[in-house]
């Protein structure tokens, strides 16, 4: 997914893409794309704003795999941009966000279930998606908005999901202006379980700060 704007990344990306940003040579998605196993040999990025430029750099094939694109013209949630994808998608796909970097030991992790989201286990305050797990340690519920407890399991925004994803109703966020993809995936865990892996390795770049830190992490 990298159809975003990455405003709170501004200037830098008032004429680059977020997800093209450069870190110690290489652009964001390609860390994830050579983290990858062998095993994917498709991707498809959705693409919105400034989107002809990651066109224009990955083309139709990159490092051996092929390459499609999806626009998402209106920004609407990463439910319905996983819904732009549907006609092109298997019976079991990753998803994963093109601005975050990823491990390739957790990917390699995730890919052994069914169906999965990966979470990183973090401590005190923070703003974002707190993962609740059922009895058998699945995927429960996602609950958004500011949290301050001793331990926390945070959504990081990489799944792997089967085909059953599109028989639900798409839940509508932030007053129904989007629809989230994790939100809708806790639907679905209701029926079909949803695995959950604690990430070792995990970079979520929204500011300049967390940029600075990645680039260091990264080299």
């Amino acid at each position: 997914m990298a159809a975003g704007r990455g405003t709170r990344l501004r200037p830098l990306t008032y004429h680059v893409p977020k997800s093209l940003l450069r870190l110690n040579g290489k652009n964001l998605i390609e860390y994830n794309i050579e983290r990858l196993p062998a095993e994917v040999d498709e991707i498809i990025f959705v693409i919105g704003y400034l989107g002809e430029q990651i066109k224009n750099y990955f083309g139709n094939e990159f490092a051996g795999k092929k390459i499609k694109y999806v626009k998402q013209n209106k920004l609407l949630g990463t439910g319905h941009c996983l819904h732009l994808c549907k006609d092109l998608l298997g019976e079991r796909f990753l998803v994963l966000m093109g601005d975050d970097v990823y491990g390739a030991d957790d990917i390699k992790k995730c890919l052994s279930y069914e169906q999965c989201m990966l979470v990183k286990e973090i401590r005190g305050k923070f703003a974002g998606g707190r993962v609740q797990l059922d009895s058998s340690g699945h995927l429960n519920n996602i609950i958004e908005g500011v949290h301050n407890r001793s331990k926390n399991l945070v959504n990081t925004g990489l799944y792997v999901i089967s085909d059953k994803f599109f028989k639900y109703d798409l839940v509508s966020i932030k007053d129904g202006k989007e629809y989230g993809l994790p939100q809708t995936l806790v639907k679905v865990a209701k029926d079909y379980p949803v695995n959950i892996v604690k990430a070792d390795f995990w970079l979520q770049i929204n500011d300049l700060a967390q940029m600075k830190r990645a680039e260091k992490l990264l080299r």
